[in-house]
């Protein structure tokens, strides 16, 4: 039985495993190895993990993490853009535990938080060639506005986010 709580310290090693594999299974055939390793390096580390499951705020509402069990199997979060714009951020899966309904039940948590906050638009940004994410929030009802050069891009790198968004 899985259950998705509001994630606390206990969870960073679980929340830095599932995001670590997840963004190497879900990009190694996009992104160069130098790349990948410089995101993970920098948002998946120890440290800012800690600071994002004890600071939070409605530009972060913190990570939500879907267990089973004591296992952390996935993991989410989002944030507040603006009075009525919401951002998700981050949702990753135990690559062994895809069409489980796992990222339906931690995209559902993200969602709660931020319509409590007043959000009515929820926009995502994918990496293009994402064929596990684009499927994903297509079938959730978001749908495509606009393509943009990926975050943490630099200036050499050909990295194009896609920018999808919904009512919620």
């Amino acid at each position: 039985m899985i259950s998705v709580i509001t994630a606390v310290a206990s969870h960073i090693e679980g929340i830095r495993k599932v995001c670590i594999e997840g963004n190497k299974e879900t990009y190694q055939h996009i992104y160069q190895p130098e790349y990948l390793n410089r995101v993970i390096k920098e948002y998946y580390n120890k440290d800012r993990i800690l600071k994002e499951t004890t600071e939070l705020s409605r530009d972060w509402g913190g990570y939500f993490v879907a267990l089973d069990g004591e296992d952390v199997v996935g993991a989410a979060g989002g944030g507040m853009t603006g009075s009525i714009d919401s951002e998700l951020y981050v949702l990753y899966l135990n690559p062994n535990r895809r069409n489980e309904g796992i990222g339906t039940l931690l995209l559902e948590a993200v969602t709660r938080q931020q319509k409590e906050w007043g959000a009515e638009t929820q926009w995502v940004s994918v990496q293009k060639g994402n064929d596990k994410g684009i499927p994903f929030y297509e079938a959730r009802g978001f749908s495509f506005d606009k393509e943009e050069k990926g975050f943490g891009t630099k200036e050499d790198e050909e990295y194009i986010s896609l920018r999808y968004k919904r009512m919620i």
